[in-house]
């Protein structure tokens, strides 16, 4: 019998994970594109990438290392405000914020440097400040681009598996998530039960894709 409580788990973690990762990812791909810094520029694009090609287990260990409960975070909230991150349902949003960091914020900056800069210039003509230029100008003229990074991410932090397994665990009703349940399935010989939460996971991440192809579809109309 499919457990309730684990589709739950991983959409509340999903959905703050992404609320999170979308203004970060956003933050980060404006610093970048106005950076004129190179080598920092490479260095820091180097750093936000790094959780999408290490393995999610390595980017697990080194979470654990800082979110354990001997880690410089873990160890600080343990003994301030007498909370453990390490296996709570904190860690699974942690998790999958690194994880889905990247996707965003690739997509971001990438929507960012095909926007025209003499938009931005314009702007600055007018007498526009940097804030209003990336809310109105930057962000509204990358909006497609940025929701398909969104979509991308939240459907990566729904899909988390190693990460949150080394970080946050597999405890079921507070850590479990969709992906852990599949594998605790099938390592328990439940093949129907795995087979449930795998037909979720595949209905979520096809209306995924389904959105952003019609925002794309949508935006090639647009510049017809």
């Amino acid at each position: 019998m499919m457990d309730w409580s684990t589709i739950f788990i991983s959409m509340k973690t999903a959905s703050l994970s992404i609320f999170i990762t979308f203004f970060l990812g956003l933050f980060a791909a404006w610093v970048i594109v106005k950076m004129k810094n190179e080598p920092i520029k490479i260095f820091l694009d180097g750093v936000f990438t790094l959780p999408l090609v290490l393995p999610p287990t390595v980017v697990g260990f080194f979470l654990l290392y800082i979110f354990g409960v001997r880690g410089v975070i873990g160890k600080f909230f343990i003994e301030f405000f007498a909370y453990k991150i390490a296996f709570s349902w904190s860690a699974t949003v942690i998790a999958a914020v690194v994880m889905s960091f990247p996707l965003m914020y690739r997509s971001a900056r990438g929507a960012f440097e095909q926007v025209d800069s003499n938009l931005l210039d314009a702007g600055r003509t007018l007498g526009m400040s940097e804030w209003k230029i990336f809310w109105k100008v930057l962000f509204a003229n990358s909006l497609p681009g940025v929701i398909s990074g969104g979509i991308l991410a939240y459907a990566r932090g729904l899909g988390e598996f190693g990460a949150t397994a080394m970080l946050a665990g597999n405890i079921a009703g507070q850590t479990r998530t969709l992906p852990l349940a599949v594998y605790s399935e099938v390592a328990a010989g439940n093949m129907v039960e795995a087979f449930n939460y795998v037909i979720v996971i595949v209905f979520i991440a096809f209306i995924a894709i389904f959105i952003m192809d019609y925002l794309s579809i949508r935006k090639d109309k647009q510049w017809k």
